[in-house]
């Protein structure tokens, strides 16, 4: 619609670590002005009394399926990469089929993680730092046959990776065995209100104090992903200017709307590790 006009009125707007109380005036799309009170006749006005405005958010949990699952997603039509594609990007050679891939069909640049197992070590190690996003190391199982939970493996890489290692955080031993508590409680019974009493808290947050001391230990840089409970957020902290960090972390789209109540209600749908 040409000369199309919103105004937003009474929000808590979120801007660059900042929450302040205002409107914001739109108009074709582009923001015109910010400001504490806004007395202008637009085309439409949103009350936004008692809610967050907030910057358009980027799901980096929509991941290249490229190659093996490109009915999900593929490198012409995606944004965000991770290894557990099929094969795995778990050697040199696979991973440069990726960047083969990529040359020919993105749209957008493009980068990719080495992944990481418990076999792969010597394939890790050999990663130019500058040719990758980093190393990304699932510590607890998900998709794709990628599992790092031999603590020995995980030091090596933490002591001997200079890049990005980004983490995949569920401790695997607390997973197995809430698994077989359940499984034995309620055999073919087991349904989605039970998943995240499965892949637990405490799960979560043994695997990310485990990451974060390793990166402590050997001064690596950490990316923690998809941090879903509150009990983590101590592992961080906001004292330290961004450009310094050692150990970030990040949540998730999702994790803003559905909390683990809504498996009652919402079941499969809303299903994700962690």
């Amino acid at each position: 619609m040409p000369n199309s006009t919103l105004l937003i009125k009474n929000g808590q707007i979120i801007n660059r670590g900042v929450i302040s109380f205002g409107d914001i005036f739109i108009k074709n799309d582009r923001i015109e002005k910010i400001a504490s009170t806004i007395d202008i006749v637009a085309d439409t006005v949103i009350d936004a009394t008692g809610k967050w405005v907030i910057p358009g958010i980027i799901d980096d949990q929509v991941h290249f399926r490229e190659p093996g699952s490109t009915d999900v997603e593929d490198l012409e039509s995606g944004f965000m990469e991770m290894p557990n594609t099929m094969p795995s990007a778990l050697t040199q050679e696979l991973l440069q089929d990726k960047y083969d891939i990529a040359y020919r069909s993105a749209y957008s640049n493009y980068s990719f993680f080495m992944g990481a197992s418990n076999e792969n070590i010597e394939d890790v190690l050999k990663t130019n730092p500058q040719s990758v996003c980093g190393v990304k190391v699932f510590m607890g199982s998900s998709t794709g046959n990628m599992l790092v939970d031999n603590e020995k493996v995980l030091n090596n890489i933490f002591s001997n990776v200079d890049m990005l290692i980004a983490t995949h955080c569920e401790d695997e031993a607390t997973i197995r065995a809430n698994m077989a508590a359940f499984q034995e409680k309620y055999g073919d019974n087991l349904n989605a209100i039970h998943h995240p009493l499965i892949r637990n808290m405490e799960g979560c947050l043994i695997s990310s104090t485990l990451a974060s001391t390793l990166a402590k230990k050997h001064n690596t840089r950490l990316h923690i992903l998809h941090i879903s409970t509150a009990e983590e957020i101590a592992l961080f902290t906001n004292k330290i200017p961004l450009a310094e960090k050692r150990i970030t972390s990040e949540a998730c789209v999702h994790h803003m709307y559905f909390t683990a109540d809504d498996y009652s209600r919402l079941g499969n749908k809303i299903k994700c590790n962690p």
